[in-house]
């Protein structure tokens, strides 16, 4: 019996063994929350850490990821899991654990480090090693717990570093070496045309002909060039911009990166076809791409882009929206299978229409349209629904409510549930945007705009992220207020309700106040000291928009200082457009804001209303609009009017006229 007891004692003990707990534990961040019970010792970003490892004389990990990175879970589950791993990293370093969308400014400063040394863009998971004093030693991506991928693996790096005690002066010399070679100019751009044809061919260069979009794979949709190319269009006609454009977006809208069954776009897709997407839906994502295709409506009246603005912003609504705020993500894996929520079977899918009583001839054109293969497109006999031709069958609609069925029976995926400011504040203004093709949104942007504000903007201070439920703690940063101060921007020329503008303008001056420095901006003012940028690969650059909001704001509240900061800024932060001006699509759109210069028309608010869709219209890019208690339209570019009219129509003319 006494045996037995034993036994049960010691199975109890080793099982507890098995479940582990780290400071990650006390944090908010899902992120951080899906490693707490990792072997690992991880810590959160902050002082505690790097003291530790000063006082212990450890090494430091940091690992920068988020909460639906594919390749994140790869590694944690290949190595942050693993007993033999962890002890090595437990035993000789400090390992912190930092998520990207908490702390972007972190991110940004060590991608930027791997950008220096490599010569290339970096990625999630990024992993750096360096000593207590944060001298970077090693950095790479995705690191494999054994030799493979071409990396060697974490069980016989880890122990080399110690080994060899860190030596820092090998990556240091790389480092000044990529920044001698790339060393920063002065923004010495040609003029408005000379400069379009530049930024033209630059995207031209990277542009897939056949198939749309700017690589060959992985391609994302990259919607700031879109929309510099749809702005260069309006402003001088350039064809090879508009087609390039047009193409890019039709393709998309039909594809595999648009959800063709519940509305709204994955990421990206692995292949250059735009057919097999990697099924993380970002809200971000989703935001700008609604407000690109917002655009085309206007431009082109076509219904394909009107059908893409309404069903992703039904499906933003519907699984992307708590209480009146957005979240962040969702997972592309639904119960351990990628895609598992969004893909179908052929012949399940024929079976059940058939004993619906559709006709042979009628299932077999409405799969094929959607592009349901019998030998499946993506794994095994499974398809990833994108439509294969222009003219759509009688009951497509009747399949894709069925479809929509099928999927509500599976697990919907993991969604990231924290409330990200700047995200929220893009998707407002997209809201803000569809106003213009239907009214309806404009009501659902003002209660979207207020329940955010109530939630991270208490009492006069603006957050950067929290979670339903939890009290925000985090501090703004400089992309909360860059994409808050254009979201409410855009409020103001939908509603001309004043109190947008007066929020726009306290903002602006708390972020120049925050996060300008010396004439350079900072993603954040918490000493990291880590330098905004104008990369807008991924979503559009915080610092582009902020800019682009100064010139506006110095339109539409005469405040012509913040033209000067702006001038600034290009002289002394501007030299990517010397390196790759197709990298900074919304740098470019600025520029040419402040070169050929905003247009603004005064009339009292009633008068205003009653042009907005006329305004609507007008093809020059840099329109703007505001209040002003004028019996007429005026119409003015900074420090001088240089037109007037009652009818509008006849306004509009003259500033034709005046913008060839």
């Amino acid at each position: 019996m006494q045996k037995i007891f034993f036994l049960i004692v010691l199975s109890l003990l080793l099982r507890a063994e098995q479940h582990y707990t780290n400071a990650l534990i006390k944090e908010h961040s899902p992120y951080l929350q899906q490693h707490a019970h990792n072997p690992v010792n991880w810590y959160p970003w902050g002082v505690e850490a790097f003291e530790k490892a000063k006082k212990e004389h450890k090494l430091i990990f940091l690992s920068i990821g988020y909460s639906t990175c594919h390749w994140c879970h790869v590694m944690e589950e290949e190595s942050f899991t693993d007993v033999s791993v962890a002890k090595l990293l437990n035993d000789d370093f400090i390992s912190i654990k930092v998520d990207r969308e908490q702390y972007p400014q972190i991110d940004k400063k060590y991608q930027k480090i791997y950008r220096d040394v490599y010569g290339k863009r970096g990625g999630w998971p990024l992993s750096i090693f360096m000593t207590a004093d944060k001298e970077v030693f090693f950095m790479g991506t995705y690191i494999p717990k054994e030799e493979g991928y071409g990396s060697k693996g974490l069980l016989s790096l880890l122990p080399s570093f110690v080994v060899l005690n860190a030596d820092t002066s090998v990556l240091k010399q790389a480092i000044e070496k990529h920044k001698k070679k790339h060393k920063k100019h002065s923004l010495q751009l040609d003029r408005n045309e000379k400069l379009v044809s530049k930024v033209v061919s630059a995207i031209a260069a990277q542009y897939d002909s056949g198939n749309g979009g700017f690589a060959t794979h992985p391609k994302f949709p990259e919607a700031s060039k879109i929309d510099l190319l749809l702005d260069i269009y309006r402003l001088m006609g350039n064809q090879k911009a508009w087609d390039m454009a047009e193409l890019t977006l039709k393709k998309m809208a039909r594809s595999g990166l648009y959800d063709q069954v519940h509305g709204g776009f994955f990421r990206y897709t692995i292949d250059s076809e735009w057919k097999i997407p990697h099924f993380e839906k970002m809200l971000y994502t989703n935001t700008e791409l609604v407000a690109v295709y917002v655009k085309m409506v206007e431009m082109t009246g076509d219904g394909l882009y009107k059908k893409v603005v309404e069903e992703s912003i039904k499906e933003m609504e519907k699984h992307y929206m708590k209480e009146g705020v957005y979240l962040s993500a969702s997972d592309a894996d639904s119960d351990g299978e990628e895609g598992g929520y969004f893909i179908y079977e052929y012949l399940e899918l024929k079976s059940a229409l058939k004993e619906q009583g559709w006709k042979a001839q009628e299932i077999e054109d409405v799969l094929s349209y959607m592009g349901i293969e019998e030998d499946g497109n993506i794994d095994g006999e499974f398809s990833q629904p994108h439509i294969t031709r222009v003219n759509a069958p009688m009951k497509l609609e009747v399949l894709k409510s069925y479809m929509q069925k099928v999927s509500a029976k599976r697990t919907f995926p993991f969604v990231d549930n924290k409330i990200n400011t700047a995200w929220n504040a893009m998707m407002i203004k997209a809201l803000f945007m569809a106003s213009k093709i239907d009214e309806a949104y404009l009501t659902l942007a003002k209660r979207r705009v207020d329940a955010l504000l109530k939630l991270m903007y208490p009492e006069g201070v603006l957050y950067h992220q929290t979670l339903l439920g939890k009290t925000p703690t985090q501090k703004a940063l400089l992309e909360d207020y860059a994409f808050l101060i254009d979201a409410l921007i855009a409020g103001y020329e939908r509603t001309y309700d004043n109190k947008y503008l007066k929020l726009a303008q306290s903002l602006t001056i708390k972020a120049i106040d925050r996060f300008y420095k010396e004439k350079r901006w900072y993603l954040s003012d918490d000493g990291l000291n880590s330098e905004a940028d104008f990369d807008d690969r991924y979503y559009t650059s915080a610092l582009s928009v902020m800019l682009d909001s100064l010139l506006r704001m110095a339109s539409l509240t005469d405040r012509l200082k913040y033209n000067a900061i702006v001038k600034d800024t290009f002289t002394n932060m501007g030299g990517i457009l010397k390196i790759n001006p197709a990298s900074a699509s919304k740098l470019v759109h600025t520029f040419l804001r402040r070169e050929k210069g905003n247009i603004i028309i005064h009339a009292k608010k009633e008068k205003l209303h009653i042009a907005q869709a006329k305004l609507d219209k007008v093809q020059y890019p840099f329109l703007l609009s505001a209040v002003e208690e004028s019996d007429e339209y005026l119409a003015c570019k900074t420090t001088m009017c240089f037109a007037h009219d009652k009818n509008i129509t006849k306004l509009i003319e003259k500033i034709n006229e005046a913008v060839k």
